[in-house]
């Protein structure tokens, strides 16, 4: 019997994906393990395998298609003997944010609907739970009825804080299309009249006609927002509404820690090309030091949740890295226990990949604490935004050569400036300064980190 192959869901956060390249084409055959698709996340660009052995009998869904929502079919597997006449009832591909395609509304489901199952005509099903299911329509106030939009529209109408109700549809049969959605946050559309009875909500800030009418015609460019970006402006909003943030900062001496780096360096083992193996950097010497932290304050090296607080034994931590649009926090796991050689081996590693966005969802998702360093850039103090579910984070600056008295002496040492940013939910004051006091320790006397 037929299968579909569905849009996987490539990580726990995962709504939907773009569907970057298929690597097998209609006939061919597939077994188990062998990579299909290349399917792109908000963080990253991963490999789709294959599950079941048989032959490709038809896609559902072209490359570069856009917002597939999870458990979608994008194609139908074949089993040994079955032909292309098994599929010829095969489900129409599913919306994407081109909204090619226009999808008839479903009935309305319960609050306890069931789950649902994705048919191929006489063929096999995949259970999806209701809760996961797109919906194309939604029901409006008892006057107005049902509103007909595409999931994208509705998506990105919330993130722009617009009423999806005001919007006018140019879809069929008036369905809300992305385009709509873009056409009235950039001012060239106009907002409908309200139902009667019925109030346009009004956005947090300046909504963006406001915004607009602050500037002269012709004096901007309007950017359209990327799924990168929007995801991180949701969840550092999230962040910062729902954490109860406060901020302890410290100066570090960090003049015996470069003459270890250099050390280090220096003792670096050779590849066949006369290259080093390893270039440790001031900001491994930082994770390193700050996973050591954690475990002399291990009732710092916790997770806050309504149930109850997870205390990790482990101190793997997360370490922000630009990428185009945004960023991503690689995790170095076991940071504790590992060499700063193989720490300055796994960052090198993660911030490649994650340049190119190969990295996978076990690579940057978890992690008990965050480094942020913008040191590099010259900035000299700044404070981070927690990034759940850590309870700290610390956001390091650059070393600067700094006056300093030491015993009526004035003398020049490098100092390097570190705030932590912390979950009082999770860590009050009192602990977080007993965390920074052992990490300025460490910095301060580094040898303890070779220990």
């Amino acid at each position: 019997m037929p299968i579909n192959i569905l849009m996987p869901a490539l990580s726990p956060t995962m709504e939907s994906g773009n569907l970057a390249k298929w690597l097998k084409k209609e006939g061919d055959e597939v077994k188990p393990g062998d990579i299909i698709a290349e399917i792109e996340t908000d963080k990253a660009t991963m490999e789709f395998e294959a599950v079941d052995e048989g032959r490709i009998g038809k896609i559902l869904v072209a490359e570069g298609a856009e917002e597939i929502p999870i458990n979608q079919p994008i194609a139908v597997l074949l089993e040994e003997g079955e032909d292309a006449s098994a599929i010829a009832d095969a489900p129409p591909p599913p919306a994407t944010a081109a909204d090619k395609a226009p999808a008839p509304p479903p009935a309305q489901p319960s609050a306890a609907a069931p789950a649902a199952t994705a048919p191929v005509a006489g063929g096999k099903t995949k259970q999806t739970p209701a809760a996961a299911r797109p919906q194309v329509q939604a029901a409006g106030d008892g006057a107005a009825g049902r509103i007909f939009a595409s999931p994208l529209a509705r998506r990105m109408a919330k993130d722009a804080g617009l009423d999806i109700a005001a919007i006018s549809g140019t879809g069929p049969h008036g369905r809300i299309v992305k385009t709509d959605v873009e056409a009235v946050a950039s001012g060239k559309a106009p907002l409908a009249a309200p139902a009667a009875g019925r109030a346009l909500p009004m956005p947090m800030g300046h909504a963006d006609e406001q915004t607009l009418k602050l500037f002269e015609e012709g004096s901007f460019e309007i950017v359209p927002h990327d799924k990168i970006r929007r995801i991180i402006a949701t969840r550092l909003v999230e962040a910062k509404q729902t954490i109860p943030h406060f901020y302890l900062t410290v100066d570090t001496e960090i003049d015996a820690l470069l003459k270890l780096r250099a050390e280090i360096n220096s003792a670096a083992l050779h590849d066949d090309d006369g290259k080093p193996l390893w270039k440790v950097s001031v900001n491994d010497l930082v994770i390193k030091a700050l996973a050591l932290a954690l475990q002399r304050v291990p009732d710092a090296n916790v997770t806050w949740t309504e149930a109850g607080m997870l205390h990790h034994t482990r101190s793997d931590v997360g370490v922000a890295v630009a990428i185009p649009g945004g960023l991503i926090t690689p995790v170095v796991r076991n940071a504790e226990s590992k060499r700063i050689s193989e720490i300055s081996i796994d960052m090198k590693d993660y911030a490649a990949r994650a340049r190119v966005r190969k990295l996978a969802p076990q690579e940057y998702q978890g992690g008990t604490t965050a480094v942020s360093n913008l040191g590099m850039f010259g900035i000299r103090e700044f404070a981070a935004v927690i990034n759940p579910p850590h309870a700290t984070i610390l956001a390091v600056g650059a070393g600067i050569p700094t006056p300093v008295v030491r015993d009526g002496q004035v003398e020049v040492r490098t100092i390097m400036t570190a705030t932590l940013s912390t979950d009082h939910r999770a860590v009050d004051g009192a602990l977080g300064a007993l965390l920074l006091g052992a990490f300025k320790d460490l910095i301060e006397k580094p040898a303890g980190m070779l220990a």
